[in-house]
């Protein structure tokens, strides 16, 4: 059995404390369980009322990739409806990155549930399910004109890193 399979091959129901507003917290059962092609609809819809773009032919790509290579992956759910997701990969050494190197892919929270800690609570599971394997260090890429996403991540603990990206404008 692959490690990550180890991790995440059971799903964690839980009762966690998630946040309604200023000083209103209440205990939601939110199930963290593997990512799978059965929630191609709920990823899909998350992402287009995220985005404003329908993707889901792209969703159902990434889904079939994460089952056939046994990407890291989340769901978070109540009642069965997956209200957030994350995706991860270890490094398999591309451009030399050493294999101790993890990434964080995509995450993303449906709009009523975010703000109230889903994201923070997919990332600490990612964050053991990757440390793990073997995973020290994770790295994770971010248009910084996303202030949301650039203070979400500061909270979890990142800072600027030694790599950096490049691009060229074609």
């Amino acid at each position: 059995m692959d490690p990550i399979e180890k991790t995440i091959s059971k799903p964690s129901s839980m009762n966690y404390l998630v946040t309604h507003g200023p000083g209103r917290k209440t205990l939601e059962n939110i199930t963290l369980r593997p990512l799978s092609m059965k929630d191609l609809d709920d990823v899909a819809q998350i992402d287009f009322s995220l985005l404003g773009k329908q993707r889901k032919e792209y969703w159902e790509d990434k889904l079939e990739r994460i089952e056939e290579l046994g990407v890291p992956s989340l769901a978070a759910e109540i009642d069965g409806k997956v209200i957030g997701f994350i995706l991860s990969k270890a490094s398999d050494r591309e451009y030399g990155i050493p294999e101790n190197i993890g990434c964080i892919d995509t995450i993303g929270v449906d709009k009523e549930w975010q703000g109230k800690g889903i994201s923070h609570l997919l990332f600490k599971e990612m964050y053991s399910m990757l440390k793990n394997i073997g995973i020290d260090t994770i790295y994770v890429f971010v248009d910084r004109k996303q202030r949301d996403l650039v203070k979400f991540f500061d909270k979890m603990g990142f800072a600027r890193g030694d790599m950096f990206n490049m691009e060229l404008k074609i």
